[in-house]
């Protein structure tokens, strides 16, 4: 058992995973607890909102916590739709999203500013994926579809990834968004796959970057005094 760990709800994927990714403990300074959601694919979660897969999400949350995890996370910014969900049946907090901080940034940003989300696929990013956080409808939002190598990879579970290539889908998806919406002060990384590359997304755009990194970092500070 690992007291004092963060408890990640893993996709079941195949691609890489470099530091700075979610699935890789390395991108942490503290204890990590990882359990895969089986049949959780990304098309399942991202594309088709398998609802039926709440259940199992469910129990492996609490694998986690009879593990030793004092707060939970996943590895996709799409599960928001299991947040309220989540929350009810686990007895530690449960941050199912980077996109949990869109109203913390909207709220100290200066005036006319606003937070802006990165996503790895917009035409499947629906109102109701903002809604369950508490995200505003009309946030701007930035995509890297159509890019070369990003979306295709991990959507399309792939078993390679050029980490180069994807670096630039991101940055170039940024600088559109930020070019699109100059009210855009910060970044939001909905995917969990895209903070390897948020260094370079803040130098390529001046924006602050944030994450399911800087979620899980926060979340590992506040919640160190929950016990199931």
């Amino acid at each position: 058992m690992s007291r004092g760990a963060i408890g990640v709800l893993m996709l079941e994927t195949r691609f890489p995973r470099p530091p700075g990714d979610i699935g890789n403990p390395e991108t942490f300074d503290f204890p990590m607890l990882y359990q895969t959601v089986r049949g959780a694919s990304p098309k399942a979660v991202v594309e088709d909102r398998e609802t039926g897969l709440l259940t199992p999400f469910v129990t492996a949350g609490h694998d986690l916590v009879e593990r030793g995890a004092v707060a939970l996370t996943t590895s996709c910014g799409f599960l928001t739709l299991f947040q309220k969900e989540l929350t009810a049946a686990l007895p530690v907090p449960v941050a199912t999203s980077a996109l949990l901080q869109v109203p913390l940034i909207d709220a100290v940003l200066p005036d006319g500013q606003r937070a802006g989300i990165l996503t790895i696929s917009a035409q499947n990013l629906t109102a109701d994926h903002l809604a369950a956080v508490g995200v505003p409808e009309d946030t701007p939002i930035g995509s890297t579809e159509g890019g070369i190598e990003f979306t295709d990879a991990i959507l399309g579970n792939r078993e390679t990834l050029d980490f180069a290539l994807a670096e630039v889908d991101n940055v170039e998806a940024a600088q559109d968004l930020c070019r699109r919406h100059p009210e855009v002060g910060a970044i939001c990384l909905e995917c969990t796959n895209m903070p390897p590359y948020a260094a370079a997304i803040q130098a390529a755009t001046g924006r602050p970057v944030y994450s399911i990194v800087t979620l899980v970092e926060w979340l590992h500070a506040s919640a160190q005094t929950f016990r199931a």
